[in-house]
């Protein structure tokens, strides 16, 4: 069946390493597991990566390796990423990375790792900066300390040849010591490891000399780096692709792998929604015309469809997809099965990233509950087959109506309006997230895969609910707009954001946005309000826009914000609106302040749980459950994840 993606399933050996399709699948699950924490937390790993190699992935690059890293005693790295113990001087490092290798070779795919030190945590090449948005000035090594790492990176790759690993990938991308060195803009030595393009590149080159010296000809030996760096000052695409090339003729590594990003722009190295499938694979072809190695890449390649196209017009010779397996951990085998449409989608909002790392919330995907339960593998079928009704089809609702027919009940669900989906339809109007009702349509495919009766346009009533019998009944009746206490709401020209998103609301050209949601949807409404020819101004209560929007989203949307001119005010509530302006209050000093020049405004002020219905068959019909906004409204991770919770129970 690989007919169907003829270049992404076609075999490649890559130094000594011979895979078996063109999949790469980068470090992406230590938020799964932390593979050096507890028996539990690397068992939960090793599963995650299990699964995907067993699905069909070539080649699992699966380590964030970082090397030890060398400061005075009591010195506290601090930052994303920072470290001051590595991964290879740890004691149970062999037997840890030893059971990663086994088990991902035991299903077909070979195992690599990278190695990783953080530039500016707290190391550099020079005093600099590299970028806008960070400020801690790194301590630049001297002669000696580079002697040191060298021999450190040497022992890490020894120590990842021994644990059974087919190779290592040298990290020189997202701010990492190598691309500080690597880099014009924070390279700014006069001794020989900077200054010259040849200095630059002379301590990457004795750490892959040494790699090379202690691993042998059987050992495989990449590079990973940004095409271009995304600040200015940095190397170009032309420059990238020169320092891929020395490293190349000097037979120092056997592949480059290229990204684009930087750790906070636009975009990011996470790049979310906001940017096309497989962005920058035509830049790869620029390094993949000029070198005689293979060439990963890495970017945005959401499905199947996409890496073989970045495949068969010559732009890499592999690709890298992390996200995607997230999604759909069976996203490879259905392909080669010929059943791509049955793919789950990666819907790009980041929330696999965002809430580990930004709200410090267990790991988890928005569309796809099953990621990172792969020790405990699928919800069982249940014993006794009941009759469930659930009534809303928003995301909760239509995921647990999956899952609880996955599980073999018998369900039936009712949607008020005539479409499935809720308020991601809504969210699906807004710029560059047309593609969150491809999840939509997934589910809406499983449930008539699973025989669920699905009624749209049936509002139910206590009366209507109650006279089906049903053994259960889940609401998830979703949420309605939130109307903050602020005076002259009723004021003509004061409209909801979803009468904006329906069209049922006519603004003048000067629209100001009143903000009371901490996540993304009032910046996708001034973006899109931007895109229609009006002057905006964002009012935000908190001290910067969008405090739940990660770094590796955020980028994106003020980037395009500030391309549209969409201006701010923060630390400002709304007290009045009256004609023409808006009576504001500072939150910390109460100051009172006045915005002039108001056409319209809009409330961006979120939603209050519909819980209605929920509240007056309580106490009538048996085994009854609420979810999703109706509980309490949030994002369509937190739906799905009670939806799954809810469905294991039933």
């Amino acid at each position: 069946m690989t007919n169907h993606y003829p270049h992404l399933f076609r075999p490649l050996t890559i130094g000594s390493m011979k895979l078996r399709n063109r999949v790469m699948l980068p470090p992406h699950a230590s938020a799964v597991g932390n593979l050096w924490g507890t028996e539990a937390e690397a068992a939960r790993n090793i599963a995650y990566w299990a699964s995907r190699a067993r699905a069909g992935a070539g080649w699992i690059d699966g380590i964030t390796g970082f090397v030890e890293n060398r400061m005075p005693p009591g010195f506290e790295p601090t930052g994303v990423g920072a470290m001051k113990n590595g991964v290879f001087r740890l004691p149970h490092y062999l037997e840890r990375a030893g059971a990663y290798a086994a088990a991902v070779k035991a299903e077909g795919a070979v195992a690599t790792t990278q190695l990783v030190i953080q530039g500016g945590m707290p190391h550099g090449p020079s005093a600099r900066l590299s970028g806008p948005l960070i400020h801690q000035v790194p301590h630049a090594l001297d002669r000696d300390e580079i002697r040191w790492f060298v021999q450190e990176y040497r022992f890490s790759a020894s120590q990842a040849q021994k644990a059974g690993l087919d190779g290592v990938e040298i990290h020189a991308n997202h701010d990492d010591l190598m691309e500080w060195f690597l880099s014009p803009l924070t390279n700014r030595r006069e001794d020989e490891y900077g200054g010259s393009f040849a200095n630059r590149l002379r301590f990457i080159t004795e750490i892959l000399t040494e790699i090379r010296d202690a691993t042998g000809p059987g050992f495989t030996v990449g590079i990973r780096m940004n095409m271009a760096e995304g600040e200015p000052g940095g190397y170009d695409l032309l420059g990238g692709a020169a320092i891929a090339g020395r490293l190349a003729d000097a037979k120092l590594v056997d592949y480059v792998h290229l990204v684009m990003g930087s750790p906070w722009g636009d975009p990011s190295y996470i790049q979310p929604h906001h940017y096309p499938a497989g962005g920058w694979a035509d830049h790869a072809a620029v390094y993949r015309r000029s070198l005689s190695i293979p060439i990963v890449y890495t970017g945005r390649i959401i499905g199947p469809d996409v890496a073989e196209r970045a495949l068969a017009e010559g732009h890499a010779d592999v690709v890298g997809m992390a996200r995607a397996h997230f999604a759909d951990g069976d996203l490879l085998a259905k392909a080669r099965e010929g059943r791509a449409a049955d793919i789950r989608p990666c819907i790009g909002c980041n929330e696999c990233i965002s809430r580990r790392y930004v709200e410090n919330l267990p790991f988890a995907c928005a569309v796809n509950p099953d990621a990172g339960r792969e020790v405990e593998g699928p919800l069982p079928r249940v014993a006794v087959r009941k009759r469930l009704l659930v009534v809303g089809g928003g995301p909760a609702g239509l995921e647990l109506a999956v899952r609880a027919a996955e599980r073999g009940h018998k369900v039936t669900l009712w949607e008020a309006a005539d479409r499935l989906g809720g308020q991601v339809r809504l969210a699906a109007l807004l710029p560059t997230q047309e593609g969150f009702l491809g999840w939509i349509n997934h589910l809406s495919r499983r449930l008539d895969q699973l025989d669920v009766h699905v009624h749209r346009g049936r509002r139910a009533t206590v009366e209507s609910v109650l006279a089906e019998g049903m053994d259960m009944v889940a609401v998830a009746t979703g949420a309605v707009a939130r109307r903050p206490d602020i005076k002259g709401l009723d004021l003509p020209f004061v409209h909801d954001m979803r009468d904006v998103l329906t069209d049922r609301a006519a603004l003048g050209r000067r629209v100001h946005i009143i903000v009371q949601d901490d996540h993304s949807a009032p910046l996708a409404l001034a973006d899109l309000l931007a895109q229609r020819g009006h002057v905006v101004t964002m009012l935000y209560q908190t001290p910067g826009p969008a405090p739940l929007v990660g770094r590796y989203t955020l980028g994106a949307f003020l980037a395009r914000l500030s391309r549209g001119g969409v201006m701010f005010r923060h630390q400002v509530q709304a007290m009045a609106i009256e004609p023409g302006r808006i009576r504001l209050r500072n939150v910390f000093s109460f100051k009172e302040e006045m915005a002039d020049g108001v056409d319209s405004v809009v409330l961006a002020c979120g939603s209050v749980a519909d819980a209605g219905l929920y509240n007056e068959l309580k106490g009538q019909q048996a085994n009854l459950h609420l979810l999703g906004d109706a509980f309490a409204p949030r994002r369509i991770v937190f739906a799905t994840q009670q939806a799954y919770a809810l469905a294991a129970t039933l």
